[in-house]
């Protein structure tokens, strides 16, 4: 069982996907939001029973699972449908990924939330320790962007602007891992990290 728990988050291409491998590859459970999103809405589950109540089954595909695509365009421009889909959804994703983490052995886990500063932050997600931000300038986050994606500055530049600001995300670090330089200093950080959390964690199971 891990006690401890570390939500690690950050903006769009700022690579926070390469830093909870890094901590993977030491031997850390990562919880995944993303994934726990996808399964709080999979076929037979009580989120798509409560999406399909809500909002009637044309959100669903031909196979019975929730068809994304008409579920985006249903509260694209519709700020009340948007925010009852996430008083389903979000509550569902928080369990489970606390429910991983505190199963997982090791002496800390990790909660991996993209969308932590925009979900409400800490006060969403009261039973993290510590919150670690993956930090890179908006202009490297443009160029990751464009070459990434292949896509044009006008779309990468909404792509930030759609998510919580830097200094949003920022304010509510406790750790900041600044990702801008090589793979190699990456690796180091994250170790010096790993050995940070472990004697953090262990002070608390004593």
């Amino acid at each position: 069982m891990s006690g401890y728990i570390i939500g690690v988050t950050g903006g769009v291409a700022s690579g926070k996907s390469e830093v909870t491998r890094r901590f993977e590859a030491l031997g850390v459970a990562v919880a995944d939001a993303d994934i726990a999103a996808r399964t709080a809405v999979a076929p037979g589950s009580q989120g798509l029973a409560s999406i399909v109540a809500e909002f009637g089954e044309s959100v669903l595909a031909g196979d019975g699972s929730l068809d994304r695509t008409a579920m985006r365009q249903r509260v694209f421009n519709d700020e009340a449908a948007r925010r009852r889909l996430e008083s389903i959804v979000h509550p569902l994703v928080r369990a489970q990924l606390r429910h991983e983490c505190e199963a997982a052995t090791g002496p800390y886990a990790i909660a991996a939330i993209p969308l932590l500063a925009e979900g409400g932050g800490r006060a969403a997600y009261p039973w993290l320790q510590r919150i670690l931000v993956v930090d890179v300038a908006v202009e490297v986050q443009r160029a990751r962007l464009i070459q990434r994606d292949g896509i044009d500055d006008a779309l990468a530049e909404r792509m930030i602007t759609a998510q919580a600001s830097r200094p949003q995300r920022l304010a509510i670090a406790d750790d900041v891992l600044v990702n801008d330089g090589s793979l190699e200093l990456l690796g180091e950080q994250v170790a010096a990290l790993h050995r940070r959390y472990r004697a953090l964690a262990s002070q608390i199971a004593v």
